[in-house]
């Protein structure tokens, strides 16, 4: 809708046409007009109108899938932190047992029941297991800031993991209905399909150059004149305007053809974002079920462990074994109850990614996590 107004104080000076009066006139002319366009078919415009809708779908779901993204980045920074703060505790109990195997050394030698290199092989493994104290305690503290990152100043300790953690398989059991799952749910597929129909849509737009437009106008027209012989004009029109494109120079064909691209390249990321997110699913589903095994594996481990150095300790008293026999069950020991550890974190995290994959992660899923933390043991956050 269009509207126009004027307002002229007009001024004439002449002759008459006998050539004997002179005129000095002074009138006014006014006007306004307004006008109406509307239009009755386009089907660009028809077009465009549904590619919004593939638009704000394709935004929804982004954002949809940018929440299940924090709560998962937040899952893994979370117990990151744990897992760093379990290898600097177990590290820290390594260096503890170490010195007192240094001290116990020191002793053995100066009564002469074991040579020096039995003091220095306990200080050489002393000082290693004080480097990685050293490297567990930096992880650790990057593992903090990365946490911090995401959620700001951390000033509360952190829940750890409980000791018991209900080991169970997904459910369904069954890694193709997962996929399926992930295929029809998963947020990240709907927005690259939902901007891979705009992009085929694009096409239409492109096309649409070659149909006809038909449009509605309406207007009307007041005119005002007071001069002498003035006059008063009013004037209304209705009707139909319909535009034909016949030839515009290869234009539209070239937008087609653009278009046409587009649209294959958004399917090709369409694709890919497909194959991305089976693979996750696969590999969260297989991992879930590799760290139930693996957790079993790792407490059997544990016990193994336990009796070599026992059994090691007993040789050394008896002088079938040597210190260095001593030091390496020792270490084994502490290395397969942080790989226990682990284990449990691992299995953890392949069920939060399985969930991502499938864009079934809520508040609600991650809530029920938080019976497995314990209270009673917490990781203090960093003073600086």
């Amino acid at each position: 809708v269009t509207a126009d107004a004027d307002y002229n104080n007009v001024k004439s000076r002449g002759t008459s046409v006998a050539g004997n009066v002179n005129r000095n006139d002074t009138f006014q002319t006014s006007g306004v007009a307004a006008r109406l366009s509307q239009s009755v078919y386009n089907r660009e415009d028809w077009v465009r109108l549904s590619q919004s809708n593939n638009t704000i779908a394709q935004a929804e779901a982004e954002y949809r899938n940018s929440e299940i993204d924090l709560m998962v980045r937040t899952t893994q920074a979370y117990f990151g932190v744990l897992e760093a703060a379990d290898r600097v505790r177990v590290r820290q109990a390594l260096v503890a047992a170490e010195e007192r195997q240094l001290e116990q050394s020191k002793q053995r030698f100066e009564v002469g029941l074991v040579a020096i290199t039995d003091v220095n092989d306990s200080q050489a493994a002393f000082d290693s297991s004080r480097a990685e104290l050293i490297t567990a305690e930096n992880d650790l503290d990057n593992q903090w800031e990365a946490l911090r990152r995401i959620i700001g100043p951390v000033s509360v300790p952190l829940a750890r993991l409980g000791d018991r953690l209900p080991l169970a398989p997904p459910e369904p059991n069954d890694i193709n209905i997962w996929a399926e799952t992930a295929l029809a749910n998963n947020f990240g597929i709907v927005a690259f399909k939902q901007a891979a129909e705009a992009a085929r849509k694009n096409i239409e737009i492109a096309r649409s150059g070659y149909f006809p437009s038909l449009d509605m106008e309406a207007g009307y027209d007041l005119s005002r004149t007071g001069a002498e012989f003035g006059s008063d004009t009013d004037s209304a029109f209705i009707g139909l305007n319909v535009n034909v494109p016949i030839y515009q120079g290869g234009a539209v064909a070239s937008r087609t053809r653009e278009a046409g691209h587009q649209f294959r390249a958004a399917q090709d990321r369409l694709d890919q974002e497909r194959r991305g997110v089976i693979n996750q699913v696969k590999d969260a589903f297989r991992g879930i079920l590799s760290s139930i095994s693996d957790v079993q594996a790792r407490q059997a481990a544990i016990v193994s462990a336990r009796s070599s150095l026992e059994s090691t300790q007993a040789g050394l008293e008896v002088g079938t074994r040597t210190q260095v026999d001593v030091l390496d069950a020792q270490r084994a020991l502490f290395e397969a109850e942080f790989q226990y550890l682990a284990a449990r974190y691992n299995y953890i995290i392949n069920g939060v990614l399985l969930h991502q994959a499938t864009s079934t992660l809520t508040r609600d899923v991650l809530a029920r996590g938080n019976a497995w933390l314990t209270q009673s043991d917490m990781v203090p956050p960093p003073s600086y």
